[in-house]
């Protein structure tokens, strides 16, 4: 199988919706998801396991500095935040009135929508 065809599945977490985390060092925490790596099963969440990135000097910095940036975390670590009751939830997939296939959390029940 090349690099190319690589199948990736639907993933519950979306660019936009709010997370908790699971696990790691960022256990416990909430944030807002700012990207998703669907290949590698990793997101970025905003807030959550911040790390120190050198950069080198420049032309713009001559000095260089250290930047502290949110870096990937995996898909499994994370789990999408009911509306309703502000609990984490699991997800589930189901046709609305219009055919439309939506997200709810199995939870409440209630439709995830993505900002």
């Amino acid at each position: 199988m090349n690099k190319k065809e690589i199948k990736v599945n639907k993933l519950h977490v979306k660019k936009g919706d709010t997370v908790k985390v699971l696990s790691g060092n960022g256990r416990g925490k909430t944030g807002k998801v700012l990207e998703v790596y669907p290949a590698k099963y990793r997101a970025i969440v905003e807030g959550v396991n911040i790390v120190s990135k050198h950069v080198k000097p420049s032309a713009n910095n001559p000095n260089g500095k250290i930047d502290k940036i949110e870096a990937s975390i995996h898909l499994s670590n994370l789990m999408v935040v009911d509306p309703s009751s502000g609990e984490a939830s699991r997800l589930g997939r189901k046709m609305d009135e219009n055919g439309k296939l939506v997200r709810y959390a199995k939870k409440s029940g209630e439709v995830i929508k993505n900002d």
